[in-house]
């Protein structure tokens, strides 16, 4: 049995310690927000944060988790910066396919969690590994600005 905390929740598992955190998440837990894109790590579709920290879950074993928070898309409408990202990323209606999307939300989030004002350079770098096959980027820039805005606002 593994313990994972997921969304502020203790969930007790019959798995594999092998077995990637993804499916921990989807299948065990049934969280499918979470999205399997490339299963190497390569896409970000399946991006999920540990202790705040972006990760990929499709190639992360649920033993390396050990007592570290999992969050997952499901959580963010409960997270200022979370939230934010959400609805810049409604109002600039950047979402095509929206496959990738709840991976490009989380590293954003997380972006904006360590750089309240990034420029488009760090913005570029925080992102680079979350692929859009639509090619959102413009946009997803755009909400990330906006939300870093939208941030600010509310800090003062």
């Amino acid at each position: 049995m593994t313990t994972l905390t997921i969304n502020g929740e203790t969930h007790e598992l019959d798995a594999p310690d092998d077995m990637p955190l993804l499916w921990a998440i989807r299948d065990l837990v049934g969280f499918t927000g979470t999205k399997y894109g490339c299963g190497r790590g390569l896409c970000g579709a399946c991006t999920v944060h540990l202790d705040g920290q972006p990760t990929r879950s499709c190639i992360t074993p649920i033993s390396a988790v050990g007592q570290r928070e999992v969050t997952t898309i499901e959580a963010l409408a409960d997270d200022p910066t979370g939230s934010s990202v959400q609805q810049a990323w409604r109002e600039l209606d950047v979402v095509q396919c929206g496959y990738c999307q709840s991976g490009q939300i989380m590293a954003a989030t997380a972006l904006l969690r360590d750089n309240p004002s990034p420029d488009d350079a760090a913005i570029d770098g925080a992102m680079g590994g979350n692929l859009c096959r639509c090619a959102t980027y413009v946009r997803i820039r755009a909400a990330i600005h906006a939300a870093a805005a939208s941030l600010g606002q509310e800090v003062s």
